[in-house]
């Protein structure tokens, strides 16, 4: 869960998140604390971008988020998985 820094966020998160991370332990731009998610995340948002319909509600997004997910060309997730192989073994 990443850190959100309005202290009224961060009270409720306090209050009912035991995982959550403070805004000192998270980075949330850097792709090299979990290239896979970076990759995978960064072509969710650009099919998102082109996505024909603006979803108005939770479940809307939810529903777009599920297609855009389902229509994911598999090339590039498996080319990511190869790079994140590559990239651990040389560490």
């Amino acid at each position: 869960m990443p850190a959100h820094t309005a202290h009224s966020a961060q009270n409720g998160l306090w209050a009912n998140c035991p995982d959550y991370i403070t805004n000192d332990q998270w980075s949330p731009n850097s792709p090299n604390i979990n290239p896979m998610d970076y990759r995978v995340w960064a072509a969710v948002l650009e099919a998102y971008c082109k996505f024909k319909t603006n979803p108005k509600t939770i479940a809307e997004l939810k529903e777009a988020l599920q297609v855009i997910w389902g229509n994911l060309p598999q090339g590039p997730i498996d080319k990511a998985v190869k790079d994140l192989d590559k990239d651990l073994v040389s560490d």
